[in-house]
C-alpha cells in the first residue's frame, strides 16, 4: 500500500467533517436549555469524541500499511468476540472451547490474512473450526444444551472474526489491475461508506422518522431513516468514485450493497441484544456502546464488498 494525494484527500475530508461536527456540538451545548436537550447534546458530543479516537487509531494503523491494519482489526475481533460471549450462557465444559476460540482460532485466521493465503482464509472457520468446536465441547463431557452452546460459539466466531477479517483482507488479498498498491484507499472508502450510512440513517431517522421497520427489534430504525441514509451514503460513495477502481455508476452500486448489508447487520445484531435483554454489547467506546455496537454493520458488509470486488474487478 502506498500513500498518495487521493488517500490524503480522503483523510483530510474525514478530519474536516470531525472538526465541523465538534464545533457544531459545542454550539449546541451552549444553546441547550432543558435537561433533556443537554442529555441529548452530551450524547452527541460523546459520540463525536469517540469518532476522533477511532479515526486516529485507524489512521495510525494505515500508516503501518497492512500489518497495522491487520493487528487493529484482530484486536477489534477480540473485543467484539468477548462482548458476544459475555452475553451468552457458558459452562465449565466450554472453557477449553473458548480458549481455543480466542487464542488459537482468532490469531490463526488473521495470520492467513497476513500471509495472503486466500484458500485457508476463506475456509478455515466455516469448515475446519466448524468441525473442531463441537468435538472440543463433546470431549468435555457436558451435554446439557450442547447444540445451543456449540452453535453460539460458532456463530460468534463467524460474526466477529471471520466476517470482520474480510476488512483488512481488502489490503492484501485484492489484486486489482491498474489499482496496484492503492488498496488502502479501498479500505478507507469501505469504512467511510459503512459508518457514514449508520450516521446518516440515524440523522434522517431523528429528523423524518415516522414508520418503524422492526419496532420489536430496533424502535429507532425507520423507513424514512433507512431510505434517506442509504440514498445519502450512496451519493457520497458515487462522489468518491475517484478513490476506487470503480467508475461512478459502479461505485454507486457498490455503495448500495455496503449500506444495505450494513443495515441488515445492525438489525440482526440488535435482535441478539433484544433476545439477551440488553441495550448495548458493552461500554468500551463512550457514546457508542461496545465494540460490537460500532462494527455490527461492518460485519455483514465487509465480506459482501470484498467478494463483489474480487469477483468483478480482481
Amino acid at each position: 500500500m502506498r500513500w498518495d494525494a487521493e488517500l490524503g484527500w480522503l483523510i483530510a475530508g474525514v478530519l474536516g467533517v470531525l472538526v465541523v461536527a465538534t464545533i457544531a456540538g459545542q454550539i449546541l451545548k451552549r444553546r441547550a436549555r432543558s435537561d433533556n436537550a443537554r442529555a441529548t447534546v452530551d450524547n452527541i458530543n460523546a459520540r463525536i469524541a469517540g469518532w476522533w479516537v477511532m479515526c486516529a487509531v485507524f489512521a495510525v494503523a494505515l500508516l503501518t500499511a497492512g500489518v497495522g491494519s491487520i493487528v487493529l482489526f484482530g484486536l477489534m475481533s477480540f473485543f467484539a468476540l468477548r462482548e458476544f460471549i459475555t452475553l451468552t450462557a457458558t459452562k465449565r465444559g466450554d472453557h477449553w472451547t473458548l480458549f481455543w476460540s480466542f487464542f488459537l482460532v482468532l490469531p490463526v485466521q488473521y495470520y492467513f490474512v497476513a500471509d495472503e493465503w486466500y484458500g485457508m482464509f476463506s475456509i478455515f472457520i466455516p469448515v475446519y473450526v466448524f468441525l473442531f468446536l463441537p468435538i472440543s465441547v463433546a470431549l468435555a463431557g457436558d451435554t446439557e444444551r450442547f447444540l445451543q452452546r456449540t452453535a453460539t460459539v460458532q456463530w460468534g466466531l463467524m460474526i466477529t472474526v471471520y466476517l470482520v477479517s474480510h476488512a483488512p483482507a481488502m489490503l492484501v488479498m485484492l489484486d486489482i489491475p491498474g489499482y496496484e498498491d492503492q488498496n488502502g484507499k479501498l479500505l478507507v472508502y469501505f469504512v467511510l461508506i459503512t459508518q457514514a450510512s449508520d450516521v446518516l440513517q440515524y440523522i434522517f431517522g431523528k429528523l423524518l422518522g415516522r414508520h418503524r421497520i422492526a419496532p420489536n427489534i430496533s424502535p429507532d430504525k425507520t423507513w424514512e431513516g433507512f431510505i434517506g441514509g442509504v440514498a445519502a451514503a450512496v451519493l457520497l460513495g458515487t462522489l468518491l468514485w475517484w478513490a476506487t477502481p470503480f467508475n461512478p455508476w459502479q461505485s454507486a452500486l457498490m455503495s448500495l450493497a455496503i449500506t444495505v448489508m450494513g443495515f441488515f447487520g445492525g438489525l440482526t445484531m440488535s435482535a441478539i441484544k433484544r433476545d439477551r435483554g440488553v441495550k448495548d454489547y458493552g461500554s468500551m467506546i463512550p457514546g457508542h456502546g461496545g465494540m460490537l455496537d460500532r462494527i455490527d454493520s461492518l460485519c455483514f458488509a465487509a465480506p459482501v464488498f470484498f467478494h463483489l470486488t474480487r469477483y468483478y474487478f480482481g
